[in-house]
């Protein structure tokens, strides 16, 4: 069996890699997490991820949970069994979260997304003029859906709401997106953020977090629907979150000041700025593989194309997977495996979290290795455009 050498550059798109920093920060004795040093510290975290969902107001929750806990906590503390909710309808993990809010025995109502297309504001807007009764009680939006590779125009969206003159709540998965291109929760009015730990947080799996608004809170006030681990009430006091239902994940918020001690240094923007250079770069280099019918971007549409991975879809008659382990197994470069419809028809790459330009130039170098030696068509020049890209 051969060995690779040298590190392995990890290009999943979340799991993202974790810095030193944060590993360094992470790397301690168990402490009090009732003790008052650390109270302080997550008071502090707090303020900063609430700075960072550009927001005022918010009351930030934090849970020991993968993000999918954070769903949970979103259905559970706003809505009441029998509610009806519109899921705009993205891919793979909107789907699930239609299924939590089904488990949860609320009424889902799916508004279809063309494949390899971005939600339509207009079809929102349409979909809410016509409720006149007043029955749907939120509307669900994944802002950058992962397994597909597309950023959803949740600020339009929330105008659609506002010109159907709609009082629904507005719930939006951040996951994939916070920390790895713009985002603004108040100025877009959403009531309930989903985050999590594991993108552009640079953590590991197994934190998340709900930012709630004035709005949400007092809903959660006579919403119905059972709930224990998550309950707001009962983790919240003058709008902070004073305990949790059990064990706080202690060492996450250690990792987490860390994190946010590098987001701070770089800068929020320029932090957007670098995603959107090394996105650029990677699908000017999948648009030059396309050529004579080789693999092609996910979303057709250039300006819904995320700036946190690149989904990468194949020519039909050959295997995403097959790319896969041959980049992982000969190269040394992970890449995301297609979920749900998608398996076996895309890769994803990730670009967001800690990376530069040669971790990028060396993973897209990989994948184009790894599509010859699968013999998958591909147009030639695909690291000349992505350099191209960067070099400007």
């Amino acid at each position: 069996m051969s060995v690779l050498r040298g590190r392995q550059f990890f290009m999943h798109p979340g799991p993202t890699n974790i810095p030193d920093r944060v590993l360094r920060a992470m790397d301690r004795p168990a402490s009090d997490f009732m003790g008052k040093d650390f109270l302080e510290m997550r008071f502090r975290c707090a303020d900063r991820v609430r700075a960072i969902l550009k927001s005022k107001e918010a009351v930030v929750v934090f849970y020991a949970s993968s993000g999918h806990g954070a769903w949970e906590a979103a259905v559970a503390n706003t809505l009441s069994p029998g509610d009806k909710v519109l899921v705009c309808q993205s891919g793979y993990f909107s789907e699930n979260w239609a299924i939590m809010a089904k488990a949860f025995g609320a009424e889902v109502e799916t508004l279809t997304t063309p494949d390899r297309k971005a939600v339509d504001p207009k079809a929102v807007e349409a979909r809410l003029a016509k409720d006149d009764a007043r029955e749907i009680k939120a509307v669900l939006v994944v802002h950058n859906e992962t397994s597909t590779g597309t950023k959803h125009p949740v600020a339009e969206i929330r105008a659609a709401i506002d010109r159907a003159g709609h009082s629904a709540l507005f719930m939006v998965d951040t996951i994939s997106s916070l920390v790895s291109f713009d985002f603004r929760m108040d100025e877009w009015k959403v009531d309930v953020v989903v985050g999590g730990s594991q993108k552009g947080l640079m953590l590991p799996p197994g934190m998340s977090f709900t930012g709630v608004s004035e709005k949400a809170w007092n809903a959660s006030q006579s919403a119905r629907n059972p709930r224990r681990y998550w309950d707001w009430r009962n983790l919240v006091e003058n709008k902070r979150q004073a305990r949790f239902c059990g064990t706080a994940p202690i060492h996450f918020f250690f990792g987490l000041e860390a994190s946010l001690a590098m987001i701070e240094e770089e800068g929020l923007e320029n932090i957007f700025i670098r995603h959107r250079r090394l996105a650029d770069a990677t699908r000017a280099c999948v648009n030059a593989w396309s050529a004579g019918g080789g693999p092609e971007v996910y979303p057709v549409d250039a300006a819904a194309a995320s700036d946190s991975l690149t989904a990468v879809l194949m020519p039909k008659g050959h295997n995403a997977e097959d790319v896969r382990r041959i980049a992982e197994g000969r190269f040394n470069v992970a890449l995301g495996r297609g979920l749900g419809a998608l398996d076996g028809r895309v890769f994803r790459i990730g670009h967001m979290g800690d990376l530069n330009e040669p971790t990028m130039l060396g993973a897209l170098s990989a994948v184009e290795m790894a599509l010859k030696v699968a013999k998958v068509p591909h147009g030639k020049g695909g690291l000349d455009a992505a350099m191209a890209v960067l070099a400007a």
